[in-house]
C-alpha cells in the first residue's frame, strides 16, 4: 500500500511537470523524489508518470490517478485537523443534563457562551430532575449538570455558576395583602405550594432549612416538582411559592413577583472529576470564568 508522502511527490510532479521544481517545492532533492515515484507506482501497479531528459507528462494511469491523490490527501489533512481539534476541546462532543428551574435562563447563556468558545462542538441537552443528574453522571451519561447545590459522592466536583434573588409568587388580586418586600415570616400559616421532596429534593431540602430555621411553618397545600406547576397552581390561587428569580421568564400572566428579603439561591455545575473529556476541560477553563466575572 502506498503511503501519503508518495501521494504527495506525485502530486507535486503532477502539478510541477517537473522533477527539479517539484523537489524544490518539496525541499528534497531529486533522487529521493525519483525513489518515492517509483515506489508509489510499484504500489499501484501502473506507471503514472512519464519521464526523459526532454519531458514529464502523466500517462492515462496518471491522469485517472491525480484526482483521487489530492482527495486523499486533502482527507488525511482534514483528519489530522479534526483530531488536532478535538483534542484541544474545539470540537467533539458535550452531553449537559438541565433542571427546569436552569432551562429558563442559565441553559441558554451557557449554550451561547459554549458556542462562543467552541463553535465546532455538538451538544446533547437532558432536561432532568438533579437526582437523575447525579445518576447520569455517575454513569458517564452526562458530562455537566446544572442544578441546585445537592450532596455528591466525592467522585463528582461542584463548582459554583450564578446565584439568583428568591422571588415570591403571588396571585394578583391577593398581591395587596403581601408585604412589598416579603420575609420568610410573612409566609408563616400561609398556604403554600411547595417543592417535592422527591423530584425537586434540593430545593425542598433548602427551604425546609430556612423555614426550620426561621421558625416558619406555611400551610402547604401541594408538593410538585416542577417551577411551571407550581406557577399554575399560584394562577388558580391555592398559595403562593418561592422560585428563583430566573423562573420569573416564564412569564405567567396574572401573577405577581416580589423579591424575598433572605438570602439567595445558587445554581452549580457538576461534572465526574475523572471525565477527560476534551471539550469539558475547555468548558471549565474558558466559559466559566465568564460567569464569575459577571
Amino acid at each position: 500500500m502506498f503511503e501519503i508522502s508518495q501521494l504527495r511527490c506525485f502530486v507535486a510532479v503532477a502539478e510541477e511537470l517537473h522533477f527539479s521544481r517539484a523537489a524544490e517545492r518539496l525541499n528534497m532533492t531529486q533522487p529521493p523524489l525519483s525513489r518515492q515515484i517509483r515506489l508509489l507506482e510499484h504500489n499501484v501497479g501502473a506507471e503514472l508518470i512519464e519521464r526523459n531528459s526532454r519531458m514529464v507528462r502523466l500517462t492515462a494511469a496518471g491522469k485517472a490517478f491525480l484526482p483521487e491523490a489530492i482527495r486523499i490527501l486533502r482527507l488525511a489533512h482534514e483528519a489530522a485537523l479534526t483530531a488536532r481539534r478535538a483534542a484541544k476541546g474545539e470540537q467533539g462532543h458535550l452531553a449537559i443534563g438541565f433542571t427546569s428551574a436552569s432551562g429558563y435562563s442559565l441553559l441558554p447563556e451557557v449554550v451561547r457562551r459554549l458556542r462562543e468558545h467552541c463553535p465546532g462542538v455538538s451538544l446533547t441537552l437532558k432536561e432532568l430532575v438533579s437526582t437523575a443528574q447525579v445518576e447520569a453522571l455517575n454513569s458517564g451519561e452526562l458530562d455537566l449538570g446544572l442544578m441546585r447545590p445537592h450532596t455528591l459522592n466525592a467522585e463528582l466536583a461542584t463548582i459554583p455558576l450564578v446565584t439568583e434573588s428568591l422571588m415570591l409568587a403571588i396571585h394578583e388580586d391577593d398581591a395587596g395583602n403581601w408585604p412589598l418586600e416579603p420575609t420568610l415570616q410573612s409566609l408563616h400559616g400561609k398556604p403554600f405550594v411547595m417543592y417535592s421532596p422527591f423530584d425537586a429534593r434540593p430545593f425542598h431540602h433548602m427551604l425546609s432549612e430556612r423555614f426550620a430555621k426561621a421558625g416558619v411553618e406555611p400551610d402547604i397545600v401541594e408538593h410538585v416538582g416542577q417551577v411551571h406547576t407550581m406557577l399554575a397552581l399560584v394562577r388558580a390561587r391555592l398559595g403562593v411559592a418561592l422560585i428563583a428569580e430566573g423562573a420569573v421568564r416564564l412569564g405567567f400572566n396574572g401573577l405577581v413577583m416580589r423579591k424575598m428579603a433572605t438570602e439567595p439561591v445558587h445554581m452549580v455545575c457538576v461534572h465526574r472529576r475523572d471525565n477527560e473529556n476534551p471539550v469539558l476541560r475547555v468548558f471549565k477553563r474558558e466559559v466559566l470564568p465568564t460567569f464569575h466575572a459577571d
